[in-house]
């Protein structure tokens, strides 16, 4: 490297994110999930695809396994299907796969839900986050003598909002802010996850949560107020019960059940805390009208408008490419919750790009890196980073058209071919050690 990255404190943890949905495949070896039911619905994802096969990873995990022992990362953050958990030999197949990690020396870190619930369950009702417990402790029974390093739920927020509020996810309902339930049920399942995997020896827990800056549009009042309110929505109403073990004010008296006895659940102590990261968000007042945005429509009831954030480079999905923004959001985070914030690890951050020599995208990891190294500067206790995605892969209600992947996957042929952001994070790796 012309410009080498500063180093960053040992023992920080190098990996790379995928999830089972994405890219296991083999749907006829596990029972359904709502994203099987979701894009079986005409119209649901864009290119008409499914993830039947995907990457074909649950034959081929293997080979991918070999692609990160050679990539050289320290650690390989995967999620565990639910509905394959169900299955008769599910677990099985994650025994091996935890396995051949380890062998590699690779450390496995499993997120315990990844959007892909059982399709006879649903967030709305409260028994979902006490059966989701109970897949935890059989998912930590089984594979808790190796992985040791633990996340319970995936963006808890997207699939509140994307899923259950928008309809552009599965289970495609579009409640709005009837919603609201979805997320509570979903905080309560993390907190009794937490206390599950405690039970069983655990001790490196986490939750994989998707932040960003929130920015008005203007200093007008209308753009000021509207942007504080997608922030509550997005940023705190996620963050706050676990950190502060209180909702934003205003947002408790909007929950199902006993919200002083859950939130003593929701606030279970966790050892990290993991943040999703892509990009800030600019904020106005409605505008009137639905807009769309990246790949996304925003209704025109809601009491806030997505506008674009102009001047910067976008991904070819229309995100905006900041990386700064993350710097101000771990430092934002340190400052509104002090020591109550627990470490950080960056459980996600990544861009979808075209072709084998994606510079764009190794412009985009080398700009967020550098501004990660800039918020430990600042004094941030930041434990890790993690690049979305080992693989290209089935991006949800985008199907097969967006690739995040820092390895190429052909879908016709399931020919894997690393990228060259792949050899820039291998030598950006070897750097560091």
């Amino acid at each position: 490297m012309t410009n080498p990255i500063p180093q960053f404190p040992a023992g920080f943890l190098w990996g790379v994110s995928t999830s089972a949905h994405q890219i296991e495949g083999a749907v006829a070896e596990r029972e359904q999930s709502v994203w099987d039911a979701f894009t079986a619905e005409p119209g649901r994802v864009k290119d008409g695809s499914t993830a039947a096969v995907a990457c074909d990873h649950y034959h081929r995990y293997r080979e991918d396994v070999a692609l990160l022992a050679d990539l050289g990362v320290d650690a390989y953050r995967f999620s565990v299907s639910w509905p394959r958990v169900r299955s008769p030999e599910g677990l099985d197949f994650y025994d091996r796969l935890v396995d051949a990690l380890c062998a590699a020396g690779v450390r496995p870190v499993s997120t315990l839900f990844h959007w892909d619930l059982p399709v006879e369950l649903g967030w709305l009702r409260r028994d979902t986050a006490e059966r989701f417990a109970e897949h935890v402790s059989v998912v930590a029974e089984r594979l808790g003598d190796r992985v040791t390093k633990w996340i319970t739920l995936n963006e808890p927020a997207e699939h509140t909002l994307l899923g259950h509020a928008l309809g552009a996810h599965a289970p495609g309902r579009q409640l709005m802010f009837d919603a609201l339930p979805v997320a509570h049920h979903q905080l309560l399942a993390h907190g009794l996850a937490v206390r599950a995997l405690r039970a069983a020896g655990a001790s490196d827990i986490g939750i994989a949560n998707s932040h960003g800056p929130t920015w008005p549009a203007s200093e007008e009042p209308a753009d000021v107020e509207a942007a504080a309110f997608y922030d509550l929505l997005l940023n705190r109403l996620f963050a706050e019960p676990l950190i502060l073990g209180a909702y934003p004010d205003g947002m408790g008296e909007l929950m199902p059940g006993d919200v002083e006895a859950d939130l003593k659940v929701i606030a279970e102590p966790i050892d990290f805390y993991g943040v999703n990261y892509y990009a800030p968000t600019r904020v106005g007042a409605p505008q009137g009208a639905d807009i769309e945005f990246g790949g996304l429509t925003i209704p025109a009831e809601l009491p806030f408008s997505v506008r674009q954030i102009e001047g910067v480079p976008v991904t070819d999905f229309g995100w905006p490419v900041v990386p700064s923004g993350l710097t101000e959001l771990l430092t934002g985070f340190r400052e509104r919750y002090g020591d109550r914030l627990p470490p950080v690890v960056v459980t996600e951050n990544g861009c979808s790009y075209p072709g084998l020599d994606d510079q764009d995208r190794i412009a985009y990891l080398d700009g967020h890196v550098r501004a990660l190294h800039d918020a430990v500067e600042a004094g941030v206790d930041v434990r890790g980073y993690f690049v979305w995605s080992l693989l290209d892969n089935f991006e949800w209600a985008e199907g097969y058209e967006r690739r995040f992947g820092l390895v190429h996957v052909d879908f016709a042929t399931q020919a894997r071919t690393p990228k060259s952001s792949y050899r820039w994070y291998r030598e950006l790796l070897r750097a560091q050690r």
